[in-house]
This record gives structure tokens, C-alpha cells and sequence, in this order.
């Protein structure tokens, strides 16, 4: 006999040619190869969002060569509960094949009350960490970073956190996020006396903020880390999603986002022109922004996020022209003065 529950999603079986439609990049000089582009579940993945969406877009990122996974303590909303969503996705479609994911998770910002809920110390960052591998139903993270620096703990305290955990078999690997040049190389110095396998640096970059050009991405290249990118589409803004006006649905129409209507209406000049560039080579806007990212082989990968698995799709589409001519660039370069 059989139930007719049509609604009950059959098994998932990943593509098969999932590794022929991905290019990596070592990590650095790790043994680490990640996918030009990451799934970031930031956004999308909370208790507030449908769970079987969220199912949806990690299904097809896996399916597009896309093993990297990259969470944090306090994405939601609220906070942990991406972690949660990702746990239950790992149960019924993706736990099977943990062995060619690489999951990552991060610990710095705001999580709970009391002075040991956010920044550096090493209660805070170990407990985080086992907070978050029982949120995901996972033995050990592949990845775990301090998400911002501490300007009250010693720096020496925060990186023998990630070295112990590393030790304890909680971390394969460990990284650092939003920290500038000079701290990355402090960082370095002391995780290389430890030997801990401190492999890479996630830092915003984008079309519109370039700030990691000024020193980190040199710093990285000296270290031999790799570096990954964060909001490449600078929140939506670098997407066609804006070129008419701000439509109501639209992040920036929301409140309780970390965009802004006048931060698009300042810029708005700008993006028509990026845009007409990105037609002139055969892109959207937001493939160019990414492809802009990737063009420096130092960037290991990109941080994508995506609210459908067609959105997910597009963005991925980026990796299929990376090269840039040097007028373009002082094209760009002159939109953006």
C-alpha cells in the first residue's frame, strides 16, 4: 500500500556533471580548493524564510558545483537560526555528502547578553563554535572565523581560541574577517608560531568599496592567504534590480535592512553606467560586478547570496567571463570617481 502525499519532496540526487560546471581556486598555498563563487546564507535562510525555498537554493547550488557553504553565529533572523535551517538541510538532502562539503561558520558579532556575547574572547569563540556545530548537527566545521577584531582583548587570546579549537577537532581550518593589513599580518605572525592552518581572510569588496586594494590584498599575497569577497552586489545595488527607481519590494524599500533608499538615489548615475558597460561585454550587472571581483587571482572566491534558485543560477553565470580589457577597467574606473 502507499500513502499518495504528493506534496513530500522525492529524494534529492545531486547532478552528476556538478564538478564540470564549477572552476576552484586554491586557497592561498592550502591544500584548500574552493568555487569561484560560495553560498552565503546571510539572508534567506532564517526562521522568518521558507524553509523549503532555502532547501530549494542549496539543493541547486550543490547541484552547480557549488560546495562551500558559508554561515555565521547570528545569521537569521533570528539569530542561529540559519545555522538551524542549514542543520535540517544537511539531514535530508546534503548530510550524505559531507565529505565534499566545506562548511563554514563565524563567530565576533552580537549573539547573546552579557559581556561574553560578541567580539573576542576565548569564551565567547569557543562556546560560539559549540553552540553552532549543535545548531547544524555537524562533529566539526571545515572553516571558522573570528568575523571582526577586538580592540579590547589581546589579540593573542582570540587567535589561541582558533588554535585550540583546531586542536579539539572542531576546526579543520581557521580564517579572520574585516580585519584591516596591519592586524591580518599580526594575526599571521602568531598563528604561523602556533601552526595553526590559518588560510584565508573574508572582507567586503566590491565595485563600490575597493578598500582592500588599498593594503590587504597585497598583505595576502605576501602571506599567501587567499581572500573571499562579501557583497559583491553591494546589497543589490550593483543588479538591474535598481535602474528604474526602487521598487516596493525591494530591499531598499524595506526598513530594517542594512540598505538605504538615498544610499541607491546617490549612486544611481553610477549604476546605469556599469550597466551599459556590462551589456557592451555580454553581462548583467550583477555577472560584470562579479567577474570584476574574480578578475584578480588573489580572491580566492565570492560570497553569493540568492533568494531563488534561479537568482543563484545568473549570479553563477559570472564565471564565464572573467577577463577584462585594460579600457574597460579605466572605463570603470573612471564611472566610479
Amino acid at each position: 500500500m502507499k500513502i499518495h502525499d504528493f506534496s513530500n519532496p522525492k529524494a534529492y540526487v545531486p547532478d552528476e556533471d556538478r564538478y564540470d560546471k564549477m572552476v576552484y581556486r586554491r586557497c592561498g598555498k592550502s591544500g584548500v580548493m574552493l568555487p569561484l563563487l560560495s553560498l552565503g546564507l546571510w539572508h534567506n535562510f532564517g526562521l522568518v524564510d521558507p524553509a523549503e525555498n532555502a532547501r530549494k537554493i542549496a539543493r541547486k547550488a550543490f547541484d552547480l558545483g557549488i560546495i562551500h557553504f558559508d554561515l555565521a553565529n547570528n545569521y537569521g533572523p533570528p539569530f542561529g537560526s540559519a545555522e538551524e535551517t542549514f542543520g535540517m538541510i544537511l539531514k535530508k538532502d546534503l548530510g550524505i555528502y559531507r565529505n565534499e562539503l566545506f562548511i563554514s561558520t563565524k563567530a565576533g558579532y552580537d549573539m547573546w547578553n552579557g559581556p561574553f556575547g560578541n567580539y573576542g574572547s576565548r569564551k565567547y569563540l569557543i562556546s560560539s563554535l559549540d553552540d553552532s556545530l549543535r545548531r547544524m548537527g555537524l562533529d566539526y566545521v571545515d572553516l571558522f572565523y573570528h568575523h571582526r577584531p577586538d580592540p579590547d582583548t589581546p589579540l593573542e587570546e582570540t587567535m589561541l581560541a582558533l588554535d585550540q579549537v583546531v586542536r579539539s577537532g572542531k576546526a579543520l581550518y581557521v580564517g579572520i574577517s574585516n580585519y584591516d593589513a596591519t592586524k591580518t599580518r599580526e594575526a599571521a605572525e602568531i598563528l604561523k608560531e602556533l601552526k595553526t592552518p590559518f588560510i584565508i581572510h573574508q572582507a567586503r569588496y566590491s565595485l563600490f568599496d575597493r578598500w582592500v586594494e588599498e593594503k590587504l590584498l597585497d598583505t595576502l599575497g605576501d602571506l599567501n592567504k587567499g581572500m573571499i569577497a562579501f557583497s559583491p552586489l553591494e546589497q543589490g545595488m550593483l543588479s538591474d534590480k535598481y535602474l528604474d527607481g526602487i521598487p516596493d519590494n525591494s530591499r531598499a524599500a524595506k526598513k530594517m535592512t542594512y540598505l538605504e533608499k538615498k544610499q541607491v538615489l546617490s549612486k544611481i548615475d553610477r549604476i546605469r553606467a556599469l550597466n551599459d558597460l556590462a551589456k557592451a561585454r555580454g553581462q548583467k550587472l550583477n555577472q560584470m560586478a562579479i567577474s570584476w571581483i574574480l578578475k584578480d587571482d588573489r580572491v580566492t572566491s565570492v560570497v553569493v547570496g540568492a533568494s531563488t534558485e534561479e537568482q543563484l543560477a545568473d549570479n553563477i553565470s559570472a564565471i564565464n567571463n572573467i577577463k577584462f580589457s585594460g579600457d574597460e577597467l579605466k572605463t570603470i574606473d573612471s564611472i566610479l570617481k
